[in-house]
């Protein structure tokens, strides 16, 4: 291990729940037997996406319920759910309900942002309140109010037979602390800061400063080191970081081959900003668990976390994941220097 790397104290993975239209069931027990597939293997956390209109996870909080039920100690995360199709109050009886279930093992992560392709889909959506929404961080800041237990009306008491509450209920104490914000800039990084909030990094960063830092990792370590200066915890404040890593080494060769095609196609993409935002992908990870864990601790960022929740990749097949979640637990997991959930 590098001598500058923080020991690496919590070892998660992400994975989006890609299913077959046909077949949608079977595509949500894979995810979830890749669940408990972690937890026998020591995982400290698993993380599901949040796809709406696609072949992806659309209810993560729904399947994180189902995993609940069958595991009894693997953290389960959302990174990320956007805000921008959520009603917050709502989201926050779903979110403690769960966590409740959970035995307080949940961990969402939010966004915020106007919904994907919004002039598509805001009739459906929003059909009378579309050009009055406020998809900015307002939003996360009632979700964090109604889950941190403040009032969500004035009145509270007996009515009849019925006794109302001015909280929200249930409330789960402690998922207040758990609550993350997926960010990749710098404004998101500091807005999650100073509203006490944990910081999930991934794979994409905005190269939005041209007198900044212009690597992806030196990006990602200022929006680190911007978090937590401003963090109520100072630098015990809680970051994630989420790069897409495949380990080979119980590979067949089959196999080694389409993960090192699959990271060459996205490899363009990491050579400069893409878009207007800007944005800069961090280059996919593949190789033998010693090779990954020697381009990590060379990695900036990576030297200042202690938790990580690497993503599989997108369209991989049930057995691929298997054997990349067995290597990470069992090769790449000690590489890094972690030692295994008991």
């Amino acid at each position: 291990m590098s001598p500058t790397s923080r020991p690496l104290r919590k070892l998660g993975f992400l994975t989006i729940g890609l299913f077959d239209e046909t077949d949608p069931r079977r595509g949500h027990e894979s995810t979830l037997e890749i669940i408990e597939l972690g937890e026998r293997l020591g995982f400290d956390s698993a993380w599901v996406r949040h796809r709406h209109l696609q072949y992806g996870i659309s209810s993560p909080v729904a399947v994180l319920s189902a995993a609940s039920q069958r595991t009894s100690r693997i953290e389960l995360g959302t990174a990320v759910i956007p805000l921008g199709w959520e009603n917050p109050l709502r989201l926050a009886e779903d979110l403690a309900t769960v966590d409740l279930l959970s035995g307080g093992r949940l961990n969402p992560g939010v966004s915020v942002g106007p919904p994907m392709h919004f002039d598509q889909i805001k009739d459906a959506l929003y059909p009378d309140t579309a050009d009055a929404e406020d998809f900015g961080y307002a939003r996360v800041e009632r979700l964090l109010d109604f889950v941190r237990g403040k009032p969500a009306t004035d009145f509270s008491g007996v009515e009849g037979f019925e006794v109302f509450s001015d909280r929200v209920q249930p409330h789960s104490p402690g998922l207040g602390r758990r609550m993350w914000y997926g960010g990749g800039s710098l404004r998101s990084a500091r807005w999650a800061g100073e509203h006490g909030m944990n910081l999930l990094t991934s794979s994409v960063v905005k190269a939005e400063d041209p007198d900044g830092p212009q690597g992806f990792a030196e990006i990602q370590l200022s929006h680190i080191r911007a978090f937590r200066a401003v963090h109520p915890d100072g630098e015990a404040a809680r970051v994630s970081q989420g790069l897409v890593v495949i380990p080979t080494d119980s590979a067949t060769p089959q196999q080694r081959a389409r993960y090192e095609e699959y990271a060459a196609l996205r490899l363009p993409r990491t050579t400069s900003p893409q878009g207007p935002a800007r944005l800069l992908f961090a280059p996919d990870l593949v190789g033998t668990s010693d090779e990954i864990a020697e381009r990590l601790h060379a990695h900036a960022a990576f030297r200042e976390v202690d938790e990580v929740a690497f993503a599989l990749p997108f369209s991989f097949e049930h057995e691929d994941y298997v054997q990349i979640l067995t290597d990470m637990a069992t090769k790449l997991g000690p590489a890094l220097g972690r030692t295994r959930a008991a």
